[in-house]
């Protein structure tokens, strides 16, 4: 498996989320959750102009660059 970072998918590509760095930050990981981005999940990058829009459990979600840097993937 080749892992890269979430800001590293282009638009359309399909990935499963293998780990988040930096969650220790209690802050950092209950935003994550509450969107719904965890370990396991499969997402889909809608677009990466600005915030990188994704679709994940049929939401839309719009995360920064910098913390798409600290979520590890796997294309699907």
């Amino acid at each position: 498996m080749n892992e890269i970072s979430l800001s590293e998918l282009r638009e359309g590509e399909w990935a499963r989320i293998v780990a988040i760095d930096g969650l220790r930050h209690g802050h950092m990981r209950k935003k994550l959750l509450l969107r719904g981005l965890l370990e396991g999940s499969i997402v889909r990058v809608i677009s990466c102009r600005g915030p990188i829009t994704i679709e994940v459990d049929r939401n839309m979600v719009a995360i920064g660059r910098g913390m798409a840097r600290k979520i590890r993937v796997v294309r699907v």
